[in-house]
Formats: structure tokens, C-alpha cells, sequence
């Protein structure tokens, strides 16, 4: 069996966008950026996003930008928008969204996410 060491990054996401952290954030949770990268084995480390509160935010993206939900159940479908959601729930939730929809969507995804904080 194969042991890897876990690493702790930190990314400082002042001043830079919500795609270009959560890339650099998912590409460090699978281990992309290590030489003993494979698809099936959490490879990745600790991944940590600080000055989440700094990001930078387009202003136009705050209305036009739609997160999506279903339960399953008729007239179950629910739209917000990132204003809404910054307001109900904060930074850190759109940033584990954006860092979420970038990893493979397979059974590791829930433990990768495990490994994923977000500190403003």
C-alpha cells in the first residue's frame, strides 16, 4: 500500500477572482500538482484559503451569476444569486461551491472536500 505525507497549503486569495483561487484550491486537493498524482488515490493535501473577504468580485457577476438547486419534487426548483448567497451564507460557502463544481464529480469528491478551508 502506498503512504503519501499529507502537505498543508495556504492560497491568499486577496485581490484575485473566485475561479482563478477555486482552480488553484481543486488542482491542490487531487494532487494534480504532485508527481505521484493518480485519479483514484487522495493524493492532494490540505488545502487553506485566507483573506477569502478580499476577493475580488465583478459587480455584474453579483446579479448574474445563478446558483441552481432541485429536491426532486414538482415546483422544487430554487435560483439565488451570488448577492443572495454572500448575503445568507458568506464568502467561504461560494468559494467551497466554485471549488466543489471543479473537482471530478466521483466517490472521493466528499473526502477531497473534507480537506478544504476557508478563512476570511
Amino acid at each position: 500500500m502506498k503512504t503519501t505525507t499529507q502537505k498543508t497549503i495556504t492560497i491568499d486569495a486577496s485581490g484575485m477572482t473566485i475561479g482563478r483561487v477555486a482552480s488553484r484550491a481543486a488542482v491542490a486537493l487531487m494532487g494534480k500538482d504532485s508527481a505521484d498524482f493518480e485519479r483514484h488515490m487522495m493524493t492532494g493535501g490540505m488545502v487553506t484559503i485566507a483573506n477569502a473577504g478580499s476577493i475580488k468580485i465583478d459587480p455584474r457577476k453579483l446579479e448574474t451569476k445563478m446558483y441552481e438547486r432541485y429536491s426532486g419534487y414538482p415546483g422544487g426548483f430554487r435560483e439565488e444569486s451570488l448577492s443572495q448567497v454572500l448575503a445568507k451564507k458568506g464568502i467561504e460557502e461560494v468559494l467551497r461551491l466554485a471549488v466543489y463544481g471543479m473537482l471530478p464529480a466521483n466517490k472521493l469528491r466528499p473526502r477531497i472536500m473534507k480537506n478544504l478551508t476557508v478563512t476570511k
